[in-house]
């Protein structure tokens, strides 16, 4: 390990050399009550930025030890200091020092939700936060004055304002830490309680825009629980709550258009991460295995067993093993279904107004038409509770079109001007006044998961030269190897870092998993498994910062979504 002073004699030397000399200052460097380390030197001002790291004892910082003694206080711990790391960064840098990158200095954050990442770590004894920064240079000639300003002022400043329990909002951590375990808490208890998820009194759901996932300020109407679904909850450190319960089975959110239908599935669908203090819905939690369905047409699906849904296709094409290149609304809903129940989910949220009409309902006027024999599709309203009874596996279901469906409903949510009111008695009154007389086509049983096991074909992460190339383009967006993963309809993909995450487990599955796996869901257990025990920096040979945990759903949707994939 050299010194501080190492650094900077290395600094001067190459001051006014070409870029490439940066290459000198990788190290390990003494700074007293911190180390830097210096992992990656970049090529040049306009590529990636440089990988940089801090270490320092746990014991120096101050901060009592009841604070990261559990996994989950542990990840909203590191997630708070990543947060005050990046309030520094913006008080104490300088920011632009030339061209390119020249002069950054950032580190991964998270927005509402608080997720495992790899940008703060307690390592053993140490505490290790990673960072980038853009080391300035004119044109292609390094600027080393304007580095040494980065290195021994800015990253100072930014190190005691914000890694020290004497500098930070001691109140503040603690609250960010405590509401974190509360939320996991709540998350255990809806087993017990016999509830799929829980929606606290006082919730602000709405957010500030489409692109803006901020609690809405201004006119934000904080929820009221109707008295019938009222569930009162004990946490550990809020004491006593009280909330909407949903319960298991079958329940349909109705209402008005404009009165928050939508609003509260996307909270609900949200709550199977925590969220930060202060966001509205930090008391929303929902069953860990609920999955967000929707119709995605036009992707690709490969030998998916459909049959529960859709049989007797024209020519004879297998629904059992059903592939296709070019997926239509109700094939691609059905696949999604059966997709997220092979690896394991146990509660399904749909909303009509991204669901795929034929997959939905087929009405008795339909039915007289377009005789069952003539119609493969069974639609969704025959298979809801035949999926509960069967399998265990829940629905909540946005539905304002059709009441078709207060004949399957055990509970019925009527949403009034963003306040939810329990109307399962009227909505059973009116199917009775209004019996429909549309047949059930959804047979004696939901039918069968079927498991897969993908082919060691569907991975080649090569690209031109590079053996392996594999890179997240946006949230939304992964390119593996020559393959692009369109992941926009993953609608529980929450932040950039875990789509980079997956494009990277996707490969350690490939790798380490899938010869040795019977199927998709064991080897994709099997990787989490690892990703838990080992953290996200068991998916590289070397450091990166810039990683968040996703769920196993998210990594499998994203396998299924390869146009590469194939299937034993």
């Amino acid at each position: 390990m050299g010194t501080k002073e190492d650094l900077r004699r290395i600094i001067n030397r190459i001051d006014g050399r070409g870029y490439k000399a940066y290459k000198d200052i990788k190290g390990d460097y003494d700074f007293g009550p911190y180390r830097l380390v210096i992992d990656h030197v970049q090529g040049d001002p306009f590529a990636a930025p440089s990988r940089v790291r801090v270490r320092l004892p746990m014991e120096r910082t101050g901060f009592p030890h009841d604070l990261w003694d559990k996994r989950v206080r542990r990840i909203a711990f590191c997630d708070y200091l990543a947060r005050q790391f990046h309030r520094a960064i913006r008080r104490w840098s300088k920011g632009h020092r030339g061209m390119g990158k020249s002069g950054l200095i950032d580190i991964d954050v998270g927005g509402q939700e608080i997720l495992e990442r790899n940008a703060v770590l307690i390592d053993g004894t140490d505490l290790e936060v990673r960072f980038v920064v853009g080391l300035p240079a004119a044109g292609r000639t390094i600027l080393g004055r304007e580095a040494l300003g980065i290195f021994f002022e800015e990253i100072p400043q930014v190190v005691n304002g914000s890694l020290f329990y004497r500098s930070i909002d001691q109140a503040g951590v603690r609250r960010h830490v405590d509401v974190a375990e509360d939320q996991e808490v709540m998350r255990d208890l809806l087993e017990e309680k016999g509830l799929v998820s829980f929606v606290a009194e006082g919730s602000v759901l709405p957010r500030r825009s489409g692109v803006d996932d901020r609690p809405l300020e201004a006119g934000a109407i904080p929820l009221r629980p109707p008295f019938e679904l009222e569930v009162e909850m004990e946490l550990p450190h809020r004491g006593r709550i009280k909330g909407m319960g949903i319960p298991k089975g079958v329940t349909l959110i109705a209402g008005g258009g404009f009165h928050g239908k939508s609003t509260l599935l996307t909270a609900i669908e949200r709550g199977v991460y925590n969220h930060i203090p202060g966001d509205g819905r930090e008391y929303v939690v929902t069953n860990r295995a609920a999955v967000k369905i929707r119709a995605e047409d036009g992707r690709r699906i490969e030998k998916v067993n459909i049959s529960p849904f859709i049989n007797n296709l024209p020519f004879g094409k297998d629904t059992v093993r059903f592939s296709t290149d070019n997926a239509s609304g109700s094939t691609s809903q059905a696949a999604n279904i059966m997709e997220a129940l092979e690896v394991g989910a146990q509660v399904l949220m749909i909303d009509e107004d991204t669901s795929a009409t034929n997959f939905m309902v087929r009405d008795e006027r339909m039915q007289e038409l377009v005789v069952k024999e003539k119609e493969p599709i069974t639609p969704f309203v025959d298979k809801v509770r035949k999926l509960y009874a069967d399998l265990g596996v829940s629905t909540i279901l946005v539905m304002g079109g059709s009441g078709d469906y207060f004949e399957v409903a055990d509970t019925v949510i009527m949403m009034d001007s963003y306040q939810p009111l329990c109307v399962t008695q009227q909505a059973k009154e009116i199917a009775t006044k209004h019996a429909s007389r549309r047949k059930d086509e959804g047979g004696d049983a939901f039918g069968e998961v079927t498991s897969r096991r993908p082919l060691s074909a569907s991975f080649d992460p090569s690209r031109g030269k590079r053996e392996v190339k594999i890179d997240a383009k946006g949230l939304r967006t992964i390119l593996y190897g020559t393959t692009s993963i369109d992941l926009s309809y993953l609608e529980q993909l929450v932040d950039m870092s875990q789509t980079r995450a997956i494009g990277l487990m996707i490969h350690y599955y490939s790798e380490k998993y899938l010869h040795r796996s019977r199927s998709l869901r064991e080897g994709m257990e099997l990787v989490m498994r690892d990703v838990e025990q080992w953290g996200l920096d068991c998916l590289l040979p070397y450091k990166v910062g810039n990683l968040a945990m996703p769920r196993i759903f998210e990594v499998a949707g994203a396998i299924n979504r390869m146009r590469s994939l194939k299937v034993e």
